[in-house]
């Protein structure tokens, strides 16, 4: 059976928000991000790409290619409501989606031609989007999951655009090699080095060269040029919490011992939130003293998944909690009203400085995540005491995770 795979895209998706808040930005110069010389672009609108502003580079320096730009602190919370808004439109209409990040969705409608046009039907679901939340959004709809995604790139702003079974390659052929999905400004810099600029050159070459220049990676971007990709849809389920608990072996009143260990559990919830791309916006203490009398505390906050933001909400609910001359048995952390979120959008008022410092502890935990006690390799100093946590893996893959950031490094 011949796979019909459907890509939305929110276009400008953060930008978009705010001009659905305040009509009065519409077709002005947008940044959202950390407000600060020193805080970093979370999205840019289509206005400010002339002067080669660009997502993720110093705020800064976007305020002085855009000078007239308007700077916008923006809100995780809610951005993440208007995605999980998308989100239920898309998932009472199709069979099966898989939410990619907080803007984007994929959705597998093989099958479906028998009943509908896919094509149709898609076109339909993407006015039901704009006209339930007022958000413009692009699709692409091809054989794959690679080919739709440059499709929709292609379709922006706003638009959409099929890509017919057999034509995979021919509509690759004339685009740069940047375009592919995987090739970063590294991978690109070594293409262009060898001569290699256009999708249509490695499509003539042969699969063995690219596995030379590249390894592994070679071959899977010769696979992607020519248009092949049997990538599954991966269900989308949203989890809604996470956990973690601690029984002493034996009950204890020390005090910093306990601090310390919901500091740790705190900061390794928090990496797995990152990882899992999700934020949460509601933590909870849980204490149960040696009479087996639990107690709990919960607090709600903006949505975050960043250590320097949970772990002082988490010690404040436990100096609240904490208030009987008793042993104690376990404690615990609880993390809930969890959605998807990418990582850079909690982080508005920090500096570059400090996404930079996440991006590298959690690329450095990433390695050794999944080894004995690897999530514990690399941590704060407040929590270097506790030696006993262990690695708690992540609950939102199988896998171990990849950092974007790093994915070229």
């Amino acid at each position: 059976m011949e796979r019909a795979i459907l890509h939305f895209d929110l276009d400008t998706f953060f930008v978009s928000v705010e001009r659905k808040l305040d009509s009065r930005l519409e077709k002005k110069p947008i940044l959202v991000g950390g407000t600060g010389d020193r805080g970093v672009v979370a999205a840019c609108s289509y206005e400010t790409r002339p002067f080669g502003v660009h997502s993720g580079m110093p705020m800064k320096m976007a305020r002085m290619l855009c000078p007239e730009a308007l700077v916008i602190r923006g809100d995780g919370g809610t951005y993440a409501q208007h995605s999980k808004e998308v989100s239920e439109i898309i998932g009472e209409h199709v069979p099966v989606f898989e939410k990619a990040s907080i803007d984007e969705f994929y959705a597998d409608l093989s099958g479906m031609d028998k009943y509908f046009d896919c094509y149709t039907m898609a076109s339909e679901l993407r006015e039901r989007i704009i006209k339930n939340t007022g958000l413009p959004i692009s699709f692409g709809l091809a054989t794959n999951k690679l080919v739709s995604k440059v499709a929709t790139g292609e379709a922006k702003p706003n638009n959409k655009l099929k890509v017919d079974a057999g034509q995979e390659k021919p509509f690759l052929a004339p685009m740069e090699v940047k375009k592919i999905p995987m090739v970063g400004d590294k991978t690109n810099q070594i293409l262009n080095n060898l001569g290699i600029r256009y999708v249509k050159t490695i499509q003539e070459m042969p699969m063995e060269i690219m596995g030379k220049v590249l390894g592994k990676n070679g071959v899977a971007l010769w696979n992607r040029a020519n248009g092949r990709d049997d990538s599954p849809i991966i269900p989308f389920h949203e989890r809604k919490s996470i956990s973690s608990e601690r029984t002493f072996g034996k009950d204890t009143g020390d005090v910093r011992k306990m601090r310390e260990m919901i500091r740790a559990m705190t900061e390794t919830l928090a990496f797995q939130l990152r990882t899992g791309n999700k934020l949460t916006s509601c933590v909870s203490v849980k204490i149960r003293y040696s009479d087996f009398n639990t107690f709990s505390r919960q607090l709600k906050i903006p949505y975050t998944s960043a250590d320097h933001v949970l772990i002082p909400q988490v010690e404040r609910l436990f100096e609240q909690l904490y208030n009987r001359r008793m042993m104690v048995r376990l404690v615990g952390v609880n993390f809930s009203d969890l959605v998807t979120g990418n990582y850079q959008i909690n982080l508005f008022d920090d500096t570059e400085e400090r996404l930079n410092l996440y991006q590298a502890m959690d690329y450095i935990k990433t390695r050794y995540a999944y080894n004995k006690g690897g999530d514990q390799i690399l941590t704060w100093a407040s929590t270097m005491d506790v030696s006993d946590i262990g690695s708690m893996g992540n609950p939102f893959n199988g896998e171990p995770p990849i950092i974007p950031a790093h994915r070229n490094a």
